[in-house]
């Protein structure tokens, strides 16, 4: 019979690890009981739950509505809820740009980045402040339509409102799961069950991953329940703090685990063994295909090991290609210091959503690039609001083979700041959706930088005559495959056709919620006959497009795969019928709202062109 004592020895050292861990908070735990204690003698217990909506929105990493709107914005998350409990689609609901997997198969879609981790599948994001800092026990999402986008819930330990922001800012995940299908259109409370943390917050963020729904998702309120003082264990249940317990196993579940880059230390103190067993018997290629799967932190966590295999970890063909975005919360100048040496050859880099609320310095930022920027192709920067017309300014000395460039949502950097673009002569991909581009800065670009191939332009709401913006495309972007002129307001059939003449090779052209823009002038006809090679077109919401449009498209553009017409009133069924049976690639057609397409219609075209989704939204 084998001895019980091995097993002894490992409840004991378990016992120990609990009590240390139950030390360290014992400090924190002795002031909460003595709070609960002197509540007792007052009228209105402290810790009486607090209800609160959101007070306002602080940040967002995009929407469907316009920056000079209130309709489909974020904003409407602030406060009580409009719709609630309605389903339909609503404008005074908040909805994302995106929805599906529509624009991972269009023609401007990204390469994906490697080595991200199978837990992180966030694609859009949103911040709300409410007034009370509180420890949560709650948060109830009111989703109105096509719910289940929400994949993390997060609380912040900075208080917006506060005059003395924190040395150290803290991201803490209340809640994390895959995306799902939820069967169903219809509006729901999403409760999901949140993890305790140990500050009070007022800074909650959401973020959603829309890949699996029908349509776009839209929310109408977020509820936070919470208490003022950090809830006491009861006396009935563990006397041991199972979130302490937990708190290394959730940073593996949700990928958030880059203390390690944090933590800087010399390869001096690792041993040398005198035999690396098997490694020593792989070619040194072999050994670096078999690191290439691990995630950065692993990677990071493995270079603390021996120093053969820190030498491996270390090497900067393991960080060709770099996306920080799943370790936003923890990224910040010791990061980029730390991994400096190691990215001296990237040429993929992904800091979207990185550095906010100080994390991120200028300095920082530009010590890394001025190491590291001499071989990067592709750079991320979505959301960056640490980002000013220095960086900018770095980016464009530092980076002269750069030939992609994402600044979306990076509403924080000055208009000036943008005429820096212009000395990237290479650039083959930008994007500036939500940014203060001004049509100088813009219209110097577009004349140096005549290798365009993707533009994205979309809600740049300082553009005063896009169809100046649209001529000079023409003249100079002759290589340009795709362009995003989403609720660009004053564009007119002048600029398309200046657009269509110069740009025959666009594939993908988005015109949604482009007001000036009337069918009547010929201009829809024009894109048809003049822009053969069409793959996506998006004329959401433009109520003039009209069955003459549809058949010049179902003659000309054959290649056709994605279509939006969102809201005509001018198109009938049969024009449509022309377009399925000559487009026979055709994957989207969105006919939400247009009056002479009812439910009966979609029916009949999906049963005769099964492999179309053919959209038709609804309001209650």
């Amino acid at each position: 019979m084998p001895p019980v004592f091995p097993m002894l020895t490992v409840l004991s050292m378990f016992y120990y690890m609990c009590l240390r861990r139950r030390a360290r908070t014992a400090t924190r735990g002795e002031m909460n009981s003595r709070r609960a204690i002197e509540s007792n003698t007052r009228a209105l217990p402290i810790n009486v739950e607090i209800v609160q909506y959101a007070k306002e929105v602080l940040d967002f990493s995009s929407h469907y509505g316009s920056e000079n709107s209130m309709s489909y914005t974020m904003w409407n998350l602030a406060g009580i809820p409009n719709v609630y409990p309605s389903s339909g689609d609503f404008t005074q609901t908040a909805v994302f740009r995106t929805y599906g997997t529509w624009w991972d198969h269009c023609p401007s879609a990204r390469l994906p980045f490697k080595r991200t981790p199978p837990t992180f599948c966030s694609q859009d994001y949103v911040e709300l402040a409410f007034e009370e800092p509180v420890y949560p026990t709650a948060v109830h999402i009111l989703e109105t339509y096509h719910p289940g986008a929400v994949v993390r819930i997060l609380a912040c330990s900075a208080n917006p409102y506060s005059q003395n922001p924190p040395a150290e800012v803290r991201w803490e995940i209340l809640w994390s799961e895959a995306p799902t299908k939820v069967n169903g259109p219809q509006a729901r409370q999403f409760t999901p069950c949140i993890k305790q943390i140990n500050f009070p917050t007022n800074l909650i963020r959401l973020e959603v991953n829309s890949s699996l729904l029908d349509y776009y998702t839209e929310l109408d309120a977020v509820v936070l329940h919470g208490v003022k003082e950090r809830p006491v264990l009861s006396l009935k249940s563990s006397m041991i703090d199972m979130n302490d317990i937990d708190e290394d196993e959730d940073e593996e579940k949700y990928g958030c685990g880059m203390d390690t880059l944090n933590k800087p230390f010399s390869i001096v103190t690792l041993r040398e063994w005198p035999t690396n067993g098997y490694f020593d018997k792989l070619p040194y290629e072999l050994i670096q295909l078999i690191l290439s799967h691990l995630t950065v932190p692993d990677l990071c966590r493995l270079a603390q090991t021996c120093k053969l295999l820190y030498q491996h970890c270390c090497d900067p063909l393991q960080y060709i290609h770099l996306s920080l975005q799943p370790y936003w919360a923890r990224i910040n100048d010791t990061s980029l210091e730390y991994l400096q040496s190691r990215c001296t050859l990237i040429q993929w880099l992904n800091l979207s959503w990185t550095g906010n609320r100080g994390a991120i310095s200028v300095s920082g930022f530009s010590r890394f690039l001025k190491v590291c920027g001499s071989e990067l192709v592709r750079l991320e920067l979505s959301c960056g609001h640490f980002l000013n017309e220095t960086c900018l300014e770095v980016i464009t000395e530092m980076c002269p083979n750069l030939q992609e460039l994402n600044l979306s949502s990076c509403d924080k950097i000055p208009p000036q700041a943008f005429n820096h673009i212009a000395k990237v002569g290479s650039l083959k991909r930008l994007v500036l959706y939500r940014t203060k581009v001004e049509q100088t800065a813009l219209l110097s670009i577009l004349n140096f930088c005549s290798e365009l191939q993707h533009l994205s332009l979309g809600s740049c709401v300082m553009i005063e005559d896009y169809d100046l913006i649209a001529s000079m495309m023409g003249a100079k972007c002759k290589k340009l495959r795709s362009l995003d002129l989403w609720r660009c307001k004053n564009i007119t059939e002048s600029g398309i056709a200046e657009l269509a003449s110069g740009c025959q090779l666009l594939e993908e052209l988005d015109l949604g919620w482009c007001p000036t823009l009337q069918s009547s002038t010929g201009c829809f006809t024009n894109l048809a006959r003049k822009l053969p090679n069409l793959q996506k077109l998006f004329l959401t919401a433009n109520r003039s497009v009209c069955d003459t449009d549809i058949e010049e498209l179902a003659a000309n553009c054959t290649h056709l795969r994605q279509l939006d017409i969102l809201g005509t009133r001018m198109v009938s069924p049969a024009s449509l019928r022309k377009l399925l049976e000559s487009c026979k690639d055709l994957s989207l057609l969105d006919v939400s709202f247009c009056s002479q397409i009812d439910n009966r219609v979609v029916l009949e075209l999906n049963a005769n062109f099964p492999n179309v989704f053919i959209k038709k939204s609804f309001t209650q």
